[in-house]
């Protein structure tokens, strides 16, 4: 997709952006939550590696597998127009987290998506689930859970909305900061890069992002911290929303801010420091 729009936007050949495909350690290891094994920088270490030695020009992300914090000389200042933001319901058996019955699996490695399934539906049992879209539903097809959930902007880029059981409302899931939305990490030093990017960048997209992880950096999010955040432009007005949860689906705590579009970051924060306030010292690790 970034290939084929910095191709159109400055009439290039296919051979003058090439593709680099590499394979993370957060690819490579499948048998584990993100969680136990290093969270996020999981899918970024090899990729942001090669833009600071020079042997990549760009780097291509999902937002929300990114860190708030990047390494000293990165920058991500381009992301496309977001896609769907939703998470789906996915079973072979069943049309719905309502007609689960007791003791029901729900195969998912998302700490985020285990416990607000767990708040909402503290009958059924989450199971680790990882892999493509293919290998998890090979799993439900071998019984391995009874239910799944999955992005639906994944499904959508591979063609394959049709496997959406159910598509799921903000209110009864909650997505990832920033899901759906694919950045563009670049060196900042590199002005050359910065120009072939610029017609890309999506500016809508690019301020609904900038609250969402304002929201997760002042919570300190990380794999290892269920929460949730999800911002929407209504005219001028930016609405965000946002949730913590104990990762069992014991306990969480939401809320919401509205705010000028222009102050998307301030909004994301403000709304971070009230959760935060609102949950005390010790609610994120008791």
């Amino acid at each position: 997709m970034v290939a084929d729009q910095i191709r159109a936007a400055h009439g290039l050949t296919e051979q003058d952006v090439e593709l680099v495909p590499l394979s993370t350690k957060g690819d490579r290891i499948q048998n584990r939550n993100l969680s136990e094994i290093g969270g996020k920088g999981l899918f970024t270490e090899e990729i942001e590696d090669g833009l600071l030695d020079g042997s990549l020009d760009l780097a291509v992300h999902s937002m929300k597998d990114m860190p708030t914090v990047l390494p000293d000389g990165l920058i991500i200042d381009c992301v496309l127009e977001r896609e769907d933001p939703r998470d789906c319901f996915v079973s072979l058996a069943y049309d719905s987290f309502d007609a689960l019955p007791d003791g029901a699996r729900v195969g998912t490695s998302s700490l985020r998506r285990g416990a607000q399934v767990k708040a909402r539906y503290p009958h059924v049992e989450i199971v680790p689930f990882r892999g493509n879209v293919q290998t998890r539903m090979k799993k439900l097809g071998d019984q391995v859970a009874d239910a799944t959930l999955l992005a639906m902007a994944g499904l959508k880029r591979l063609g394959m909305e049709q496997t959406a059981t159910r598509p799921l409302a903000a209110d009864e899931m909650l997505p990832a900061v920033a899901q759906g939305i694919i950045g563009i990490e670049r060196a900042v030093e590199n002005e050359t890069v910065a120009a072939l990017l610029s017609p890309l960048n999506h500016e809508k997209t690019a301020l609904v992002m900038a609250a969402e992880r304002s929201f997760l950096a002042e919570l300190d999010g990380s794999c290892r911290t269920p929460l949730a955040a999800y911002a929407e432009l209504l005219g001028d007005e930016l609405l965000l929303r946002g949730m913590i949860l104990k990762p069992d689906g014991s306990a969480y705590l939401e809320g919401s801010r509205r705010g000028a579009y222009c102050e998307a970051a301030k909004v994301g924060a403000e709304l971070g420091r009230e959760l935060k306030e609102r949950a005390g010292p010790d609610y994120m690790t008791s």
